[in-house]
């Protein structure tokens, strides 16, 4: 499947949902890309998944912003690989560098200079850990097995749209039985 049909099913399943993330953040070795970036030089042309490019240009198309958190020991080599596939513009933020925090440390400063809610983030990674991690600090993190797809795609917003409405039920929820007011709405006559 070409990059136009991609990116025209990825608009179609954005389509679908009413609440859309505002942020979509990607690992990049094992997930955008078939590689680790340390194990490559500069000089080759680096090769994203088959429905990367095309999901990426949705997200754009969208107007969703979108940024890089990679554990990369080779940042110089991600981002030379980012220009030569010409997708080093489309992210807002750019945290790529070797952490002991599975990720967190990159997603504290994704906020600060995004300003985007934890819970307003979708996330897409190939290790376990990082989504185990992540998910705890209120984003909605999808592993993927064999790079970002259409699928996998399609799991992310389902499953953040699910965790926008339980945000949202909570918050109804909590003034009501914490405001201290009666839950009947009977009045006193006196």
């Amino acid at each position: 499947m070409g990059d136009e049909k991609v990116k025209d099913e990825a608009m179609q399943i954005m389509g679908m949902f009413q609440i859309l993330p505002r942020l979509v953040v990607f690992d990049l070795d094992y997930t955008l890309w078939p590689f680790y970036c340390e194990c490559l030089s500069k000089r080759e042309m680096p090769s994203l998944y088959p429905q990367a490019k095309g999901i990426l240009s949705a997200l754009k198309e969208k107007g969703i912003e979108m940024a890089i958190a990679s554990r990369s020991p080779t940042s110089d080599i991600a981002i030379t690989f980012l220009d030569k596939l010409n997708i080093k513009p489309m992210f807002v933020a750019k945290e790529i560098y070797s952490s002991w925090t599975h990720k967190t440390e990159h997603f504290q400063k994704i906020h600060t200079r995004t300003g985007v809610p934890f819970t307003a983030m979708l996330f897409f990674d190939d290790e376990d850990r990082n989504i185990k991690s992540v998910s705890k600090m209120g984003v909605t993190s999808i592993l993927v097995g064999n790079g970002v797809t259409l699928g996998a795609f399609r799991q992310g917003l389902t499953i953040f749209t699910q965790n926008q409405n339980s945000v949202e039920k909570n918050k109804q929820v909590w003034p009501d039985k914490y405001s201290g007011k009666p839950a009947s709405s009977e009045t006193n006559k006196d």
